[in-house]
């Protein structure tokens, strides 16, 4: 194997068929375009693990995804990728940089899935953009976009129902896209506390409900025992040990 890139969260590894690649996840954690930094133990294990038993959940679904299998702890074979240079967010409550935009009170539940669009770049730290300047950047075009936004709304409706049935709210998450070598559209990257907002429906203290990474990002502690629990209640659901 050859390493092909290595991110915040994740190393890629070729293989030896150039339509397959090897990802890696790390116990590394960044937050606030990764001016903030650390290590949580056991991190990737547990997001490899959330990850894989989702996008195989999804398949189920007729959710296109980039997942072929997991073959180790913290390792998961996807289908080769083009990745799409746009985050598309969802959202159902209030909370994070919305929050902080817009004046809304956390927690508010949004009259309708807020479908969010930011340019996935570091450097300009991954601004809100509207549909027509990601049109103007020839990032996606109209269709494309509009491919984006219909999955996006689909897998929300099916996470937020099967988290709930785990007894998690699902707040908000983030989505990556890429296309295969036939181009079509694949749900990539990862599903996991690392890029969801996950609230505990079995406390109603503001600070214990936290189960993803803004633990880490607002210093609330006990990061790893969060993860866990979501591992424990997402693999319990679908019947995986």
């Amino acid at each position: 194997m050859k390493k092909l890139y290595e991110g915040k969260a994740k190393i890629i590894y070729t293989t030896s068929d150039p339509e397959i690649l090897l990802t890696q996840f790390k116990d590394d954690v960044t937050a606030f375009n990764s001016s903030k930094r650390g290590i949580i133990p056991g991190k990737g294990e547990i997001n490899c693990q959330i990850s894989s038993a989702l996008f195989k959940w999804l398949e189920s679904k007729n959710i296109a995804t980039h997942f072929i299998d997991q073959p180790a702890h913290r390792e998961m074979r996807v289908r080769a990728v083009k990745i799409v240079p746009i985050e598309v967010v969802v959202r159902n409550i209030a909370a994070g940089s919305l929050c902080r935009q817009t004046g809304l009170i956390e927690g508010k539940i949004l009259s309708f899935p807020l479908v969010e669009f930011y340019l996935k770049n570091d450097e300009l730290g991954d601004p809100l953009l509207t549909r027509d300047r990601l049109l103007l950047l020839e990032l996606a075009s109209q269709k494309q976009l509009e491919q984006l936004q219909s999955i996006a709304l689909k897998i929300n409706q099916y996470l937020t129902e099967f988290f709930a049935s785990c007894q998690i709210t699902l707040v908000d998450f983030k989505l990556e896209f890429g296309l295969d070598s036939q181009g079509n559209l694949l749900l990539a990257d990862e599903i996991s506390p690392d890029t969801c907002r996950l609230w505990d429906q079995q406390t109603k203290n503001l600070r214990d409900r936290v189960l993803d990474k803004d633990r880490f990002r607002h210093d609330l502690g006990k990061v790893e025992a969060a993860y866990q629990q979501v591992q424990q209640r997402v693999l319990e659901k679908l019947g995986i040990r």
